[in-house]
């Protein structure tokens, strides 16, 4: 009989446990529990160095606390034992290190918002977490056959948002690319949160340079501060720069000043 293993995360402790438990009485299905997003990521770690890797993993939205606005929380990379770790984050940072691992989404209400940014993280499913034991296990086993099981009453929502984001991700990525590439390596500076002054030293510009590339990156973008450049960036999917082995900015293409 071929196993399930599934790492149930949830910060819940008497939740998690009970889940658990309840999963763990069916034949086929091994379970563990961790009570927060750096316990999980140990959980895997572990389970690769001892050759038994999870195959489902199923997290509490709400994990570590629900950030403003469903914003995701630091990278889970980033993350320490004290460091907040959320529900989507996690998503993310697991999607990342380990893509063969299925993750759904345990959640106390639909959030149409919230189901759409798991999906984009990287989530398989989203299902409520006072749904019946039959249900939760035919999701389980739905995820692993690469199905997406969201509930019916979320599809119009989540569709809606899923349109919504490719919307500004396009209209994000058409301004960047009216940006000079001069103008583009140092909206990546941006994103990997250089002042001036450092971008100035790793382009070998001057201050004043760099002040009137910075100006007309906002003004062409359309936004008023580095904070709102940089967001739109990571819409447009601009990574942060990548500093050569001498602290020297590798550039994405050749550009002048």
């Amino acid at each position: 009989m071929v196993r399930i293993r599934v790492l149930v995360v949830d910060d819940h402790r008497i939740f998690a446990e009970s889940l658990a438990a309840a999963l763990a009485a069916e034949p086929d299905v091994d379970v563990s529990a961790a009570g927060s997003g750096p316990a999980a990521l140990r959980c895997l770690e572990r389970a690769v160095a001892e050759g038994r890797r999870y195959d489902v993993l199923l997290v509490d939205a709400d994990l570590g606390g629900q950030l403003p606005g469903g914003r995701a929380a630091v990278p889970v990379q980033e993350a320490n034992e004290e460091g907040l770790v959320d529900g989507i984050s996690l998503v993310a940072g697991v999607r990342s290190a380990q893509p063969a691992v299925r993750i759904v989404v345990l959640a106390e209400r639909d959030d149409p918002r919230r189901a759409a940014l798991a999906l984009q993280a990287g989530a398989s499913g989203w299902v409520a977490k006072d749904c019946s034991l039959s249900r939760l296990l035919n999701v389980i086993r739905g995820v692993l056959r690469d199905e997406t099981h969201l509930p019916p009453a979320l599809l119009t929502g989540v569709l809606r948002e899923l349109t919504a984001a490719r919307k500004h991700r396009t209209e994000s990525e058409r301004l960047v690319e009216s940006l000079t590439p001069r103008e583009r390596e140092v909206l990546r500076c941006m994103v990997a949160g250089l002042g001036r002054k450092a971008v100035a030293e790793r382009l070998f510009l001057s201050p004043h340079t760099v002040r009137t590339h910075m100006q007309n990156v906002l003004g062409k973008l359309g936004v008023h501060s580095t904070l709102a450049a940089v967001a739109l960036a990571r819409r447009a999917g601009v990574g942060p720069a990548d500093l050569g082995p001498a602290g020297r900015i590798m550039p994405e293409e050749s550009s002048s000043a």
